[in-house]
């Protein structure tokens, strides 16, 4: 370079840097832009276009960081310089920071604004050095077209390399207030309207939200103005690069808006569906003011548009949407984000309190049907299977809860997971975690027969009627889904079946593969009971014991809750299986008629012969329930030695039926059935259902009024021990006094000698009324099955001791297949693996066997 062309240069370096100190300056003028043309020109025209440009942009920087930057961050100091607790104060305060922010981005927008002219007016001068040169030696045109862009990437790098951490806590704070004003407005339109018509954003009139004009009515221009507000902070915010920072603010105050409002509608009230409003809310209030803000920012491009871009894959034709018509794409996008996000936080709302839903069932069914139709949107069934196990266990499997209440919830846990899946997949993991505690309890067989049969379904407030007992209500189920099974598979042409194989889905992943999807088809409820047992006939023989008991000590023969109750069974477990039970309800309907022949009998019996009317106890006083013996449970059985006017009236009872079923015989069993006494106290009686071991006691005190213990038991047939806690009844009843006799082991029982007195001893000072023999003073008329288990069992003892003798130790399964294998002969071995492992645990109990590392040995 010559020195002339240096000098030159210098020179107009020099006039540049001055003229864009006078236009980028504190005080900066525009009206200096012409004088910028030549010197540009003439620095282009020596190669130091490139040398311009970055001096250009680089004086820009200085100048907006040490003015508009510094300046814009300064308002937010006292908030970022503040303590945990200071900014909650800041938070609740009115106009905070909607004041602040909106100052804050006037001033930097308009330093900002004043910058982008001058950055025009160097694109001028170098745009107009382009016109005059033919000859593009220096490619002017990429500088001049590349300036823009390079300040606005310097505007967003400054302001982000200086942001302070607590800035985008302040925009969440800004748009979580501004979006609660604006549902309250919005939402106080939506329920007076209640989504009919919404006058409120209207889609094509997107002039609104540019002028100051007022939308039809004050709510509409209230919430126009507060979205216009909104929006231009969004869109200043856009313009200084926090564009994505913006977006993410204002989704979570969205976000946070909706999941407060699911909560709100949601609540502990089961009974009521929820989704429904919510996706109406999501209409009427988010959507509403989304659709508004990207009118107002200029992204709101109809779907059907050209210029739309890529149709979303989850949409292809959205529907309009009330009081926006055809929504824009970015519209439906929001539209399914926020549906989805409203799905999942209703289901973990729901799945959180799934254990109270069920207990409420059926009343919760609103709240169960909304669960299936979020879990069906956002699949997420593993998320309820996990957390119901884990509420099942904390809450209901443990020692505290009675099995009955446990069956009870098992119960409402199929019915209303059947609802929300009636395959049953997620019941069996659900249901499982149950069974395996249920399996555990001694009393889960009886409990399970009583919600069976029990009309109040096992409740022990005894409400409900026959008619209203669980197996019934499981008929019914089991009839509909084998209608429906036999729909699906019986007869069907080739064309269905096709048509059945392309709707065809593969079970979900929490299914178990060792379960096919046949035995998945119907979900039986008594089948799950079932397999809580492990076999049906460990539930039958508890179901005769339980009838057995119950017929006995019936005082009237009124059977028909009973025989529908056979009936429904027998639909379950086969006429074989039930035969006995069959044959016991046939004995007590044989008895009503036998008994009716037998009393009208004797009553002309007594009438024809001389003497008799003038018997103690009339014969129309006794009811006879005559048994089958050998298709009974074993009863229980004691000697008992009744008064001999109860022995006369059953003798003569004996020797009427003797003559009517010859050559059948009565076998009384004295101590089984129900005695119904009046005992009277000077003039004043009381009554009393006792069993006739308690009958007898009382009635031996009107020989005469005082016995001692050792007299009455041997008088009565019984042991003295025996008696002596039958006797407690009377006692307790105040009906009788007790002191001490002769021998410290002998007791006087004396009766007393008026109703002041009785009233003076009773224990319990009860009222004068009818005294019911509780359940608790009477005794089990027939063996459990736990006996009668042990007593069958009790033939096989000798063969096990006499194996383990020879082996040293075996397994259970060991010791259940060689009974299987040789005991054949009669009694044949025929029970099951959980009957022999409660047998062994008795020998184990009694000290004959032990266990060790899971194998029993003989105890040493």
């Amino acid at each position: 370079m010559e020195p002339d062309d240096a000098d030159g240069s210098l020179d107009s370096w020099a006039q540049f840097c001055s003229v864009s100190n006078d236009l980028l300056g504190c005080d900066g003028d525009l009206s200096v832009g012409p004088r910028l043309a030549p010197v540009v020109a003439d620095l282009c025209a020596r190669g130091l276009a490139t040398l311009v440009r970055d001096y250009f942009i680089h004086s820009l920087e200085e100048t907006f960081r040490n003015n508009a930057v510094k300046k814009f961050w300064q308002h937010f100091h006292p908030y970022c310089n503040a303590s945990a607790v200071d900014r909650i104060k800041f938070c609740v305060k009115e106009h905070w920071p909607e004041e602040i922010l909106s100052r804050a981005l006037e001033d930097i927008c308009l330093e900002k604004s004043y910058q982008e002219k001058c950055v025009l007016v160097l694109v001028h001068a170098l745009q107009s050095y382009e016109d005059r040169t033919f000859k593009r030696k220096f490619k002017v045109v990429d500088c001049s077209s590349s300036l823009m862009p390079r300040y606005q990437l310097m505007v967003s790098s400054v302001l982000l390399t200086t942001l302070p951490l607590s800035f985008p806590e302040i925009l969440n704070v800004y748009f979580k207030k501004k979006l609660e004003e604006l549902s309250i407005i919005m939402a106080g339109s939506y329920e007076s309207d209640q989504l009919g018509n919404q006058e409120f954003f209207k889609s094509s009139d997107t002039s609104d939200w540019h002028s100051g004009m007022d939308i039809d009515g004050q709510e509409v221009s209230e919430s126009s103005c507060l979205v216009k507000n909104i929006g231009k902070v969004v869109r200043d915010l856009r313009c200084l690069g926090f564009a994505s920072m913006t977006e993410d603010a204002y989704s979570s105050a969205i976000i946070w808006l909706l999941k407060s409002k699911v909560y709100e509608l949601a609540g502990d009230d089961y009974r009521v569906p929820v989704l429904g409003c919510v996706k109406k809310w999501i209409q009427a209030v988010p959507l509403q003011f989304l659709h508004a803000l990207l009118i107002y920012l200029g992204d709101s491009v109809e779907y059907d548009s050209g210029s739309s871009g890529l149709k979303s894959p989850l949409a292809s034709r959205p529907s309009s949407f009330p009081g926006i018509g055809v929504p824009s794409e970015a519209l439906v996008r929001w539209h399914m984000r926020l549906e989805y996000f409203a799905y999942e936080t209703l289901q973990d709302l729901r799945i959180g309190k799934l254990f109270e839903i069920i207990v409420d069932y059926p009343e919760s069914s609103p709240a169960i049907e909304d669960l299936k139709l979020c879990l069906e949107y956002t699949g997420q069934h593993s998320k309820l299977v996990d957390s119901f196990i884990s509420s099942l266990r904390y809450r209901l499997l443990t020692a505290g809860a009675s099995t009955n209440d446990i069956l009870h919830q098992y119960v409402s846990t199929i019915k209303a997971l059947r609802t929300i899946d009636p395959t049953g997949v997620f019941l069996e993991a659900v249901g499982e975690p149950i069974r395996d505690y249920l399996r555990g309890r001694k009393d889960t067989i009886k409990c399970i027969v009583t919600m069976l049969t029990d009309g109040s379904g096992g409740n022990a407030s005894g409400t409900g009627n026959a008619g209203d007992n669980l197996l019934e209500e499981l008929n019914r189920d089991a009839e509909n889904q084998e209608n429906a099974d036999y729909d699906n598979h019986a007869n069907i042409d080739e064309k269905q079946a096709w048509l059945n194989s392309e709707s065809w889905e593969p079970d979900p992943v929490e299914a178990d593969p060792l379960k096919g999807s046949r035995n998945r088809r119907k979900v039986d409820i008594l089948g799950l009971m079932v397999s809580i047992i492990g076999s049906k006939d460990q539930l039958v023989n508890e179901y005769r014991v339980m009838l057995a008991e119950k017929l006995l000590n019936k005082s009237d023969f009124e059977i028909d809750s009973d025989i529908r109750t056979l009936e429904l069974l027998k639909i379950h477990f086969g006429e074989s299986s039930m035969q006995k039970c069959e044959i016991m309800l046939n004995d007590l309907i044989d008895s009503k008629r036998t008994n009716s022949n037998i009393k009208t009998s004797l009553l002309k019996t007594s009438q024809t012969v001389p003497g008799q009317e003038e018997a103690e106890i009339s014969h129309d006083v006794l009811d006879a329930t005559i048994i089958s013996s050998n298709f009974w449970p074993p009863i229980q059985t004691e000697d008992l030695v009744v008064p001999a006017s109860v022995d006369q009236l059953l003798s003569d009872y004996a020797k009427r039926f003797h003559q009517i079923k010859t050559p059948r015989k009565l076998l009384w069993k004295k101590n089984l059935g129900m005695v119904k006494l009046e005992l009277e106290f000077e003039g004043r009686s009381m009554q009393f259902t006792v069993a006739p071991v308690h009958a007898a006691i009382i009635m031996r005190f009107q020989e005469k009024s005082s016995w001692t213990s050792k007299t009455l038991a041997t008088e009565i047939g019984i042991p003295i021990d025996s008696l002596n806690r039958r006797i407690s009844f009377w006692t307790s009843k105040g009906v009788l006094t007790e002191s001490a006799g002769p021998d410290a082991d002998d007791h006087t029982f004396t009766v007393v000698d008026s109703m002041s007195d009785v009233n003076k001893n009773s224990i319990a000072n009860e009222r004068l009324a009818e005294y019911q023999m509780t359940e608790e003073e009477g005794e089990s008329s027939v063996a459990s099955v736990e006996e009668q288990l042990k007593k069958e069992m009790t033939v096989y003892e000798k063969f096990i001791i006499g194996m383990l003798t020879n082996f040293g130790s075996m397994s259970l399964d060991r010791i259940h297949n060689t009974l299987k294998m040789f005991c054949i002969a009669e009694p044949s071995y025929d029970k099951s693996l959980q009957q022999l492992q409660s047998f062994l645990s008795g020998l184990v109990a009694d000290e004959k066997l032990e266990t060790r590392d899971g194998l029993y040995l003989l105890k040493r």
